[in-house]
């Protein structure tokens, strides 16, 4: 996918006619027999090596169907597109079902007994400061704004607003690079605080909302 193509159809925050949010009393975490299937086999590819977390994150949200799949629909139709994309199968072995020839070596292997060392350790994100932050707390700031060429943690609905930074994170890594295969280029992560009328003019009044924004998404206001 070109840059230019990048559109994800998952920044849904404060668009209208999605519907109310179906309740579900109790909690089931599986409603089919496929969908833990799905779970283990996304886990398990994840933790291969082959592609990182940003990457599955961008391909669940650019999928043209997005809005029209359930969730572990989604988490399908995102193993699907990267093992393709990446070769390790093919549209003919997906329609027979089956492996039509010798597999692909990956970098790991996950086997049944790694599973409990690796959920216990998951996948930490923040990293050795390498330099001093820009914004300190209290400071007014402004999110970027434009369109994305690429994927992204900021929510547009936040794009090139007025904010206070709240607090700091640390440097952790670069979702948008990371999710283009350009390494992990750890930034400074800060929670900003959005006044609820800045982002819609008819907000409740001292409504606030937070979000986490790496540095690059920042401008001094």
């Amino acid at each position: 996918m070109s840059s230019d193509d990048y559109v994800t159809h998952a920044d849904l925050g404060g668009q209208l006619g999605h519907g109310s949010i179906k309740l579900e009393s109790g909690f089931e975490p599986w409603h089919a027999a496929w969908e833990p299937r799905v779970f283990a086999l996304q886990l398990s590819m994840g933790a291969s090596g082959v592609w990182n977390l940003d990457m599955t994150r961008s391909a669940r949200e650019t999928l043209p169907d997005y809005d029209q799949r359930s969730y572990y629909e989604i988490w399908f139709g995102a193993l699907l597109k990267q093992l393709e994309e990446r070769g390790l199968v093919s549209a003919d072995e997906l329609a027979a079902g089956r492996s039509l020839r010798p597999p692909i070596p990956v970098p790991r292997i996950v086997r049944a007994r790694d599973v409990p060392t690796l959920q216990a350790h998951g996948a930490p994100t923040e990293r050795s400061a390498t330099k001093a932050p820009r914004f300190a707390v209290g400071q007014r700031v402004r999110t970027i704004s434009g369109p994305t060429p690429h994927h992204t943690r900021l929510p547009e609905y936040g794009q090139g607003k007025p904010a206070v930074i709240e607090r700091l994170h640390g440097m952790h890594v670069f979702a948008d690079a990371n999710a283009s295969g350009h390494g992990e280029q750890p930034q400074w992560l800060y929670t900003v605080v959005f006044r609820g009328t800045d982002l819609w003019p008819d907000a409740e009044r001292g409504l606030t909302v937070s979000v986490d924004a790496w540095e690059p998404y920042l401008e001094a206001a």
